[in-house]
């Protein structure tokens, strides 16, 4: 199974060495890795041409103008030849260097972690020989076109790091944990309420864009989070939560830059829930402030914890 992972970047010459190093140490050996540049001009080719004779043929990128970086992904789901699509941010990293391996393993059935089926609790399942009410024919060829017992999405957690720019990738992998972002309790239905799975962790299968479309441009902040409304929520494609960190991502992103990002965001969350026939309003996302709070707090509670144990007795960092 060959896995392809697509890197949109513009003037990320700071950041996406550690990046594209991230994938390069990746155990998994049948990767393609997109990268689709929107025309830097602060050094970033020269990075990505300093490095494409290590990927040995695996790595194809372009650059030129785009309308932003739900275009420049869309770019990348063209090119892609991989059964499975996955996004890495330039200023994000692989989290370990088996992270592909793993993803690849769960959707062969064959992954070495344990997961749980997860995106159906509660729900009726739509697939098999049910009709899905999203006004398109070629729903029946997405719905036989894969077994009903493999995933045709995934997804799990991801950490935040500082944001430390012309760090090595050890380096950056060896800093604590600001905030864990973990999708162990996430269902379908959370996504009304303006919860999602991080979307660095998410890995779809190449079929589901080709018949579902992909991501929205008319969006500026919130794409993927239509999306994933409609994939997993309104027609209901079966997913597993994988209980591992896919990502170390560094803080900072233009969702959270400043508060009018973060009405922009919460806009278009209720925005891409009505647009799927879901009702939403601004109120009905309030309550997800007060589990970021803990997201960022619990990182906090186990150092504290390690650092009351013997040094005799300390064990390894588990934050990941």
């Amino acid at each position: 199974m060959t896995v392809t992972i697509i890197t949109a970047c513009f003037n990320s010459a700071a950041v996406i060495r550690t990046a594209m190093e991230s994938v390069l140490r990746q155990t998994w050996p049948d990767i393609e890795y997109l990268i689709v540049d929107g025309g830097s001009d602060d050094g970033t080719l020269e990075v990505i041409r300093e490095y494409e004779p290590k990927f040995s043929g695996r790595l194809r990128w372009i650059s030129e103008l785009d309308q932003g970086m739900y275009d420049a992904i869309n770019k990348g789901i063209r090119m892609a030849r991989g059964e499975v699509i996955g996004n890495l941010n330039a200023d994000d990293v692989l989290a370990a260097d088996d992270v592909v391996e793993k993803v690849a393993g769960v959707f062969l059935g064959s992954s070495l972690v344990h997961y749980c089926d997860s995106a159906l609790v509660g729900e009726q399942s739509a697939i098999g020989n049910k009709q899905l009410a999203i006004g398109n024919d070629s729903t029946h060829v997405l719905m036989n076109s894969l077994t009903n017992e493999l995933p045709q999405v995934i997804y799990g957690d991801i950490r935040f790091v500082a944001d430390r720019r012309g760090v090595g990738l050890e380096e950056l992998r060896a800093e604590p944990t600001v905030r864990y972002y973990s999708s162990r309790h996430w269902r379908p239905w959370m996504l009304q309420w303006g919860f999602m799975p991080p979307h660095p962790s998410v890995y779809i299968r190449r079929e589901c864009f080709e018949y579902l479309g992909d991501y929205p441009l008319d969006y500026q902040i919130a794409a993927d989070y239509a999306l994933l409304i409609r994939f997993l929520r309104k027609v209901r494609l079966r997913t597993r939560y994988v209980p591992m960190c896919f990502v170390d991502m560094r803080v900072g992103g233009k969702s959270t830059k400043n508060w009018r990002s973060n009405v922009l965001l919460n806009q278009e969350i209720v925005r891409g829930n009505r647009e799927a026939g879901y009702f939403c309003c601004l109120p009905m996302l309030l309550p997800k402030y007060v589990f970021k709070v803990w997201e960022f707090v619990m990182p906090r509670v186990k150092r504290s914890k390690r650092a009351l144990v013997p040094v005799q007795d300390e064990g390894h960092d588990t934050d990941v």
